[in-house]
């Protein structure tokens, strides 16, 4: 059932992809990342009524991702389309914001109505609304195309020209079972690196258990004064010898041959 699900919507959900990023490689990796997601929680995704919905919307929130913005492969787009019109387009939708990016694919490029597109970006109805409507005026300010038609049927031109762009990449998903694998290789790796981290603090609980004291440990009392041994606080008296031996020095001369040969006495 996940390669059946895989096969039906990767194909599409790679292409919104792109026209959400402008980049080949984040749109797969999203896709791919997104049926990670789905199979690990395969029996809660088996559950929900929109599994298709439940995939594309994991893999738009992770290709407008901000922080892909500080990753050096997906700093800039791909090339850009080969057609005038449809390198137009792509500029256009990769200028709007994110929000307003994804209601516009969501509307005009899949056809979800309105409450739909509300539900799946988590807004209101009107506030879906307001977003459609600011997104289709600035994109009518910067495609020819759109701004030659009446509001009312900017929707449809949209609609169409999303569904006719042709990316200068090519737009293939992998297979399934490659898919799968990696989703299942990365699942043992995040097995693996928890047992260690357990295992770790396992450890380190044991060695905290083993060296903590089991009883009760006095301080050490202050130190106190020791009677008998005098106090040191400044020079001490000098003894007879060395105050002659000062004398001594202080009379005699303190240059000249006297000095160098001193005279025995």
């Amino acid at each position: 059932m996940f390669d059946a699900l895989y096969d039906r919507a990767a194909p599409a959900l790679l292409r919104q992809a792109y026209l959400l990023t402008g980049r080949r490689a984040l749109a797969m990796e999203s896709v791919e990342r997104a049926f990670h997601l789905a199979w690990n929680r395969w029996p809660e995704l088996i559950a929900d009524p929109d599994p298709v919905g439940w995939v594309r919307s994991a893999a738009y929130e992770y290709a407008l991702s901000p922080w892909h913005q500080f990753r050096r492969a997906h700093r800039h787009p791909d090339k850009p389309p080969a057609e005038p019109a449809d390198r137009i387009l792509l500029d256009a939708m990769l200028q709007l914001s994110p929000m307003h990016r994804r209601t516009v694919l969501l509307y005009d490029g899949i056809g979800l109505d309105l409450p739909d597109t509300a539900a799946e970006t988590e807004a209101t109805t009107p506030t879906a609304g307001n977003r459609l409507l600011r997104a289709h005026a600035e994109l009518a300010a910067r495609i020819p195309e759109l701004a030659a038609v009446p509001p009312e049927k900017q929707s449809a031109v949209l609609r169409h020209r999303l569904g006719a762009l042709r990316p200068s990449v090519p737009l293939e998903p992998r297979p399934a079972v490659a898919v799968r694998g990696s989703g299942e290789h990365r699942t043992r790796l995040w097995g693996r690196a928890v047992l260690g981290l357990t295992a770790m603090i396992a450890v380190a609980t044991s060695y905290t258990l083993s060296t903590a004291p089991t009883h009760y440990i006095p301080p050490l009392a202050p130190g106190a004064s020791v009677s008998g041994v005098p106090p040191l606080s400044g020079p001490q008296h000098l003894t007879q010898r060395s105050k002659e031996l000062h004398d001594k020095l202080r009379n005699d001369p303190e240059a000249g041959p006297a000095r160098l040969a001193p005279k025995a006495e």
